[in-house]
């Protein structure tokens, strides 16, 4: 049996109350934007015309994500592969929602709004420091942002060193890849693959 409407999913869970109701804002304050400065990483969530949905990660150093001010954020499009994805999607439908995270900190912040890919040279400008500097960046007008609690990254331990997987229990990047696509010959080991990233953050 599966669920069809929001009727039943409520019959069965019921509706938030007290904070998990009233927390939503619509504009940042203080500690969102405290909490967004200490961000070095984010994941973008958009999706197309078509429906087709997309999350993406981006990452800096904290404070990579610039504050214009209590309504608009800008996300740097650091160099990637091209694909293009997220940036697609916010010229098709100019939406998106955020999920910002601090190392060390088990709670999230949500963020909700519309989205423009912007080429402003004021707002490029404020990237203009980084090592490659981004061809454009994501502004994001914000329409809903709130905590979140801290359940789901204390249940997976996410933080927590003894909990982390070595990356050798997984093939090379390169390997599966190959092996995804049916290539034949040599993969790129996962050594010299961090190497030529490290020639592109």
């Amino acid at each position: 049996m599966y669920l069809e409407s929001e009727q039943q999913l409520r019959d069965l869970y019921g509706f938030a109350a007290g904070r998990a109701k009233d927390k939503q804002l619509d504009a940042l304050e203080q500690h969102s934007v405290r909490f967004i400065q200490l961000s070095p990483f984010v994941l973008l969530s958009s999706y197309s015309r078509l429906g087709g949905v997309d999350c993406s990660p981006r990452g800096g150093q904290p404070g990579f994500i610039h504050i214009l001010d209590h309504q608009r954020i800008l996300i740097p499009d650091a160099k990637g592969n091209n694909r293009l994805d997220s940036l697609v999607n916010i010229l098709e439908t100019g939406r998106v929602g955020c999920l910002f995270l601090i190392p060390g900190v088990d709670e999230t912040l949500r963020v909700n709004g519309t989205a423009k890919v912007s080429v402003a040279a004021e707002h490029l400008a404020l990237f203009s420091a980084e090592r490659n500097p981004p061809k454009s960046c994501i502004e994001i007008t914000v329409q809903e942002v709130f905590l979140h609690c801290a359940k789901a990254l204390m249940r997976s331990e996410l933080w927590n060193p003894e909990a982390q997987i070595e990356r050798s229990v997984l093939p090379s990047m390169g390997k599966m890849i190959n092996d995804q696509l049916k290539v034949e010959g040599e993969a790129e080991s996962q050594e010299k693959m961090i190497e030529r990233y490290k020639q592109t953050l």
